[in-house]
């Protein structure tokens, strides 16, 4: 009898799966901006009304759509976020920056990047999705670096709310001061500090070890300059619309201190302490073994207690467009 069972069971899981993948679309979307056309996708929940629709916008370095990164590993964090925000009918755009993966070709040289480019062209996918009458409600969903470019691109997108994801309250070269502290040896350390404060006051410095090299290359410093310029949590202070910062206990790379900061500078955010999440979104211990291993770890599920809030941020605030103005 189970044998006969089998085969109708497993046609009847097959056609529930089919039935639930029906319930979401996916396509490629295009940007096409003056320095070239950027790549994304859309996740759309089947649905006879308007939808919220959350931006993702990716970390730094060449992180690309899914949250993926050639030198970081593969996880699949901002891909696995976007299928998880459609499960609750909520539609989501991920893409590669321009130099990243399929948008390449619209920034192929990396000194041409800059914070000001990545908030222009995370500000026109955000008018796309609010010309689009599909969606009610669009929300800038920054992750670590990404966090800064939403808050800044908030305004001109027209974004009714943000969030931020292990983003930064204080200025990048402060970050990377605090991280290089406990891997360099003394003469490197005291290099790389005399390169950011180059780099922070506006100037290249093209002394540098190849040791280094990888962190500080030439072709590299023009975006970093443009990055020590902004001050996330100032950035953060001058929204406009409601916000939420959720930040994991075991990031290694951004701290809680750094959640209490931004909340501090906005008093009016909700702040979502996530226990044992780390930096790509995973719950694992603090040992490094383990976090490094994460991060080239698809498999792993998501952080339960990451969207559950987030869900609940977007669902609370409504229809009607707030202002954004910075």
């Amino acid at each position: 009898m189970l044998s006969r069972l089998l085969p109708v069971v497993l046609l009847l899981c097959a056609e529930l799966t089919q039935a639930a993948s029906s319930t979401v679309l996916q396509r490629p979307m295009q940007l096409h901006t003056s320095q070239g056309v950027l790549h994304g996708t859309l996740l759309q929940p089947r649905s006879d009304e308007p939808v919220p629709v959350a931006l993702l916008i990716a970390g730094s370095g060449p992180t690309d759509r899914d949250g993926n990164n050639p030198a970081g590993g593969h996880n699949d964090s901002l891909k696995r976020l976007a299928q998880a925000l459609a499960k609750h009918g909520i539609a989501s755009l991920r893409y590669d920056k321009r130099g990243v993966a399929a948008s390449r070709a619209a920034t192929p040289d990396e000194r041409d990047l800059s914070v000001a480019r990545y908030v222009d062209d995370a500000a026109a996918w955000g008018q796309l999705l609010k010309a689009d009458a599909a969606f009610d409600r669009l929300i800038l969903v920054g992750h670590s670096e990404g966090a800064l470019i939403a808050s800044l691109a908030a305004p001109e997108a027209q974004a009714d709310g943000v969030v931020s994801i292990a983003g930064s309250a204080r200025p990048i070269d402060q970050v990377l001061r605090e991280q290089l502290h406990y891997r360099l040896p003394p003469a490197l350390l005291a290099h790389s500090y005399r390169i950011l404060d180059s780099l922070v006051a506006g100037q290249a410095d093209a002394a540098v070890p190849d040791e280094l090299k990888v962190l500080f290359r030439s072709s590299v410093q023009p975006y970093l300059i443009s990055l020590f310029q902004h001050n996330p949590s100032e950035a953060f202070a001058r929204l406009q619309v409601p916000a939420l910062i959720v930040q994991g206990s075991h990031d290694i790379q951004v701290s809680v201190g750094d959640a209490q900061a931004l909340k501090a500078a906005k008093p009016d955010a909700r702040l979502v302490i996530v226990d044992g999440m780390n930096h790509v979104l995973r719950i694992v211990p603090l040992n490094l073994q383990s976090q490094l291993a994460s991060y080239d770890n698809p498999k792993l599920p998501l952080a339960t207690g990451l969207i559950t809030p987030i869900v609940e941020f977007i669902q609370r605030i409504g229809t009607v467009p707030a202002s954004s103005g910075g």
